[in-house]
């Protein structure tokens, strides 16, 4: 039976597959455990036996493997972008600083399995030339910044890390960073800017990082859950990893399924597992309640409603024709007891708050969607309103140097397409159609 089958309960719920089939090991965090099961066995190929950079990204290539931080940007034709051959530092930076609400998987794979995230970014520094590489981790996670800490003291010890990796030629130092809590950081070019002691704003691209980056150098920057998949690509090969998943949609992805479930947690499962099936393993809904609707990639995608999603597959390229984004696999599950209105409100309100700022459309936009929200929620709604939050939301989208703003008007403008009247009974009687019971 595949090993992403055998998963086991508890208040979080893991499905062992790739980046956390130690979770379920005592101390799974430590050096002792993780190489007591193969762990830093993907370096050691790499450095002694060896293979070249070429052939590394090669294999990242073949394996289909996506950026799980949301972009699903193809890993190994980003990494095919460091240039070769210049001379100086170049980085290598690990975005830890989880905060798309719903997203709860990369905290946990620091928690369990620290050493697969550090033997990932190891192998993609050598196969980039990176020399020097930083772990931006949300400052509020103190547990999983203390064990990755910790995992690193041990890595240096054991020769994993610093100068002459193994005995070769091969030199890279790694660092934690602790982030001060900004949503925006999440983008990667704003996480370098506070990486540089500013604030953190996104950058215009071109120039993209991978030559103008940290400092001015060539840098690369991909996910926790990304680079915690490397290990097991470089053991097993590319196409093991492909295997798992489907065509363009390598490998197992971890679902961090929140909402109206039974039993809400992470799941790794293979890539275009049928959505149905995610939910079953979550418990389904609660007794007497329906499935209204699926957030399936966190906030900052748009709402499916329930019975759409039932034919959905979780892959980048199912959800994207299903009118939605996997982003970073946070879903949220909304059952019939639920307001719209109410939860799109608040979902505005967050991101109007983690605006940065520096974009008019953004920063004035988003404070005008939540003002109307909070009109309608809150029984001032007047009936031009519907199509003035359209209005302002074609305003905004495209027009920033980020996807903050795009993210913020997409729950916005899918919900009133899908429930629209729920909006206008808001309107129309001042108070919520599912407080009421008609829903």
């Amino acid at each position: 039976m595949p090993c992403w089958r055998n998963y086991v309960g508890g208040p979080t719920m893991f499905v062992n597959g790739v980046t956390l089939q130690n979770r379920g090991l005592p101390d799974s965090h430590r050096l002792s455990v993780y190489a007591g099961t193969g762990g830093y066995g993907a370096l050691r190929k790499v450095l002694l036996d060896p293979m070249a950079p070429d052939q590394i990204i090669s294999e990242i290539k073949k394996s289909a493997l996506r950026g799980r931080g949301g972009a699903g940007f193809p890993t190994g034709l980003k990494w095919s972008f460091m240039p070769k051959g210049v001379t100086g530092t170049k980085y290598l930076l690990c975005n830890a600083d989880e905060g798309e609400p719903g997203t709860c998987k990369d905290r946990d794979i620091m928690r369990y399995e620290p050493h697969r995230l550090i033997e990932g970014m190891i192998i993609g520094a050598y196969a980039m030339g990176a020399s020097a590489g930083y772990i931006f981790i949300r400052g509020e996670f103190v547990e999983p910044i203390h064990i990755v800490e910790g995992a690193l003291e041990e890595a240096y010890a054991k020769g994993y890390l610093g100068q002459n990796i193994l005995g070769t030629d091969f030199s890279f130092d790694l660092y934690v960073y602790r982030g001060a809590g900004a949503y925006i950081c999440g983008e990667e070019t704003a996480l370098m800017e506070a990486l540089e002691g500013k604030k953190g704003q996104p950058r215009f691209k071109p120039p993209f990082p991978a030559s103008y980056g940290l400092y001015g150098r060539p840098t690369t920057i991909n996910n926790v859950e990304t680079f915690a998949s490397v290990p097991d690509i470089i053991t097993k090969g590319g196409d093991w990893f492909l295997n798992l998943g489907k065509p363009n949609n390598g490998g197992t992805k971890i679902f961090s399924v929140t909402g109206h479930v039974q039993k809400p947690g992470n799941y790794e499962v293979p890539m275009g597992l049928p959505f149905k099936d995610l939910l079953a393993m979550a418990g389904g809904l609660r007794p007497g309640r329906q499935l209204k609707a699926v957030i399936p990639g966190g906030t900052s995608t748009a709402m499916v409603a329930g019975a759409a999603m039932m034919d959905v597959t979780m892959d980048y390229d199912s959800i994207s024709k299903a009118g939605s984004a996997l982003g970073a696999g946070s879903v949220i599950i909304i059952d019939n007891s639920v307001c719209i209105v109410k939860t799109v409100e608040r979902i505005a309100r967050f991101y109007m708050h983690e605006s940065c700022g520096q974009c008019t459309p953004c920063r004035e936009g988003m404070g005008w969607l939540w003002r109307v929200m909070h009109r309608l929620e809150n029984g001032q709604g007047r009936e031009e309103d519907l199509q003035l939050l359209l209005d302002v939301g074609s305003r905004i989208e495209g027009r920033t140097i980020c996807a903050l703003a795009d993210g913020g008007v997409a729950p916005v403008v899918s919900s009133i397409r899908l429930f629209r009247e729920e909006y206008e009974y808001h309107i129309q009687h001042k108070r919520c159609l599912i407080s009421m019971g008609v829903a």
